[in-house]
Parts: structure tokens; C-alpha cells; sequence
């Protein structure tokens, strides 16, 4: 998978994107299909608000989800917590495509 990493207004320093591979990491082990993540890091001086935001491909279908923190690192988690949970109704909708439901039918 393609990891890209990018800021506005913000320096990506190396334990940023050692922080953003780590917990990349969770999201690959989870579903096999992810071809790529662009991730944007963003600061607004004027609020004093930490922005991430996540675009992840997948083999048919592209997720986006974004979150704001305080803490650019707390910013990340809750980013990454959103395309987590984005990833397991994905993959729980191709699993489960096609089938009928076992309770429906009694």
C-alpha cells in the first residue's frame, strides 16, 4: 500500500509520519485490498485546531473521513478510528453481499 503524507501549514516532521505508518499499520492488517492513503495534516493558527484528514482507496471503493483535535496526534487517532470502523463495515458488506439473512427467513 501507497502511503502518502502531506501538510498545510504544518511541517511533516519524521515522527509524524512514523506516527501515521504505525497506525496505518491496523488498517492494512485488517482488509488486504487497500492500494493507497493519502493523508493531509493541516493547522489552522487562527483556532488553534489540528486537522488530519484520510483519503483510502480500496480495490472498489474510495473511503474519506477527516477529524479535528486540539492534539495533532489525538487528531490522527480519531482519524484513523473513522477509516477503521469505514474498513470493517466495508469489508463486512462484501462478506455478507448476496446472502440472505438466516433470522429473516424464520
Amino acid at each position: 500500500m501507497q502511503i502518502q503524507v502531506s501538510g498545510h501549514q504544518i511541517e511533516i516532521t519524521p515522527a509524524l509520519r512514523d506516527y501515521v505508518d504505525t497506525r496505518c499499520e491496523r488498517l492494512a492488517r485488517r482488509f488486504d485490498h487497500l492500494t493507497s492513503l493519502n493523508v493531509v495534516l493541516e493547522v489552522e493558527k487562527n483556532h488553534l485546531v489540528n486537522r488530519a484528514e484520510g483519503t483510502l482507496a480500496t480495490a472498489g471503493t474510495v473511503l474519506h473521513a477527516d477529524a479535528v483535535d486540539g492534539d495533532m496526534y489525538a487528531a490522527i487517532d480519531a482519524l484513523f478510528d473513522k477509516l477503521d470502523a469505514q474498513v470493517r463495515k466495508h469489508k463486512d458488506k462484501l462478506r455478507t453481499h448476496g446472502r440472505e439473512d438466516i433470522r429473516n427467513l424464520a
